[in-house]
């Protein structure tokens, strides 16, 4: 068996292939002189394994691509059982607040280190700076040509990850496989005013983001940076819109609602009862909504409100800029940062021409496809990677069925 990708889905795939068939003779052929560099850098260098989300209906709700097919997946292994897998493995998880599912150790190096070893125990073999360039299928078996080397294999399965570069899918289009068009996911704004660029660093815990013109919009932590708007609520934003924004070119109107859900029609009414209420206060000394004092003051400078101006004395007009300011905040959008060797995509190989019940290629038997080479995509919080972990899974169990063959 031959497994192209030295990452996350990759190494999954290939130790619970070897663990259900121990008689598998298993290679790893990994393109660049790095192994399981995103399972290093995510999670800030924690790694963010799995969220905590026990149920398969609830967990796949959180994939822009991919829902329907995770949602029966989930049903055969999902968040608990990654858990359970790596707690039986030495690795013990933990949840944060916001449903993140880390090592107890705060440490990628911790889930490097078990598969390292659990790939020892089953002498899986790990070859670095071999490319594939090209898969010939053959009646018994793959050829598969590297820079370097011919490998024959009975089973093989890609497991390459995302890439920003189209080429990197090369080699699967040549088999014949249709890879759906790839556009970046899980990114953050760039506001080329840079308005509000003094504030960098300033978090509102529950905001509203929404895509002017569209249907677009997601709720919670939203975060001003020095570049634009960044935050929970802006990344998963991104991952839901990814298509959309694409055709944009990043070029659009983030209107930011910094009162949660607050309609426009309570706001106003509470302004207005804060001339009577609160007359002699001045306006921008004194930060209304819980809002930061810094934020609220740029609210109020955005509305021509003076520093000095009470409440006493705020005119409708005043009222009515304010509320648009905490209400529909705009921020016009011209391209976006993505999080380098973290970088998530929408789209990959068609899963219309794969067997999601077992990951096979619908095209030719004993090939493979798991992870996010997949046209599957999740959104932040550990959902990339139990995506991985489920597809690497039920593949590997395809893949140890004595029927499958051995290599």
């Amino acid at each position: 068996m031959a497994v192209i990708g030295g990452g996350a889905a990759g190494f999954f795939g290939a130790i619970n292939a070897a663990a259900l068939n121990p008689k598998l003779r298993i290679v790893i052929l990994e393109k660049s002189p790095k192994l399981l560099a995103k399972v290093k850098i995510s999670g800030g260098g924690r790694c963010n394994v799995t969220h905590h989300c026990f149920e398969a209906t609830p967990l796949s709700q959180h994939y822009p691509r991919g829902q329907k097919q995770l949602k029966k997946l989930f049903r055969s292994f999902q968040a608990i059982d990654t858990v359970e897998w790596f707690e039986k493995r030495g690795v013990k998880l933990k949840a944060e607040e916001d449903g993140r599912m880390f090592p107890t150790s705060d440490d990628s190096q911790t889930v490097i280190n078990c598969f390292l070893k659990e790939s020892q125990k089953f002498n899986i073999e790990i070859l670095l700076n071999e490319g594939v360039e090209v898969i010939t299928p053959l009646p018994r078996d793959f050829q598969i040509h590297t820079r370097t080397k011919n490998i024959s294999a009975k089973q093989v399965l890609v497991a390459i990850g995302g890439h920003p570069q189209s080429s990197a899918y090369e080699f699967i289009r040549k088999l014949g496989h249709s890879v759906t068009p790839l556009v970046p996911s899980l990114f953050t704004f760039n506001d080329t005013s840079k308005r509000f660029a003094d504030l960098m660093g300033i978090a509102v815990s529950d905001a509203t983001v929404k895509i002017a013109g569209s249907a677009f919009y997601e709720r919670g932590p939203v975060l001003i940076t020095h570049w634009g708007l960044s935050g929970p609520a802006v990344i998963k934003l991104s991952a839901w819109a990814a298509e959309y924004l694409h055709t944009k070119q990043y070029t659009f109107t983030a209107l930011v609602n910094w009162l949660d859900d607050k309609t426009e029609e309570n706001t106003r009414q509470f302004l207005q009862d804060c001339k009577s209420m609160r007359g002699k206060q001045k306006i921008v000394g004194n930060p209304l909504f819980g809002l930061p004092a810094r934020l609220w003051e740029k609210l109020a400078s955005e509305s021509e409100i003076t520093y000095e101006k009470i409440w006493a004395d705020a005119s409708n007009k005043d009222v009515n800029r304010l509320v648009e300011q905490l209400i529909r905040c705009p921020f016009h959008i011209k391209g976006k940062t993505t999080f380098k060797e973290e970088f998530v995509t929408c789209g990959g190989v068609d899963l219309t021409e794969v067997d999601t019940e077992t990951m096979q290629s619908k095209k030719f038997p004993r090939l493979f496809f798991a992870g996010e080479v997949l046209n599957i995509d999740g959104e932040t919080g550990g959902f990339n990677f139990q995506a991985a972990w489920t597809t690497s899974f039920l593949a590997a169990k395809a893949i140890a069925s004595p029927l499958v063959g051995e290599l």
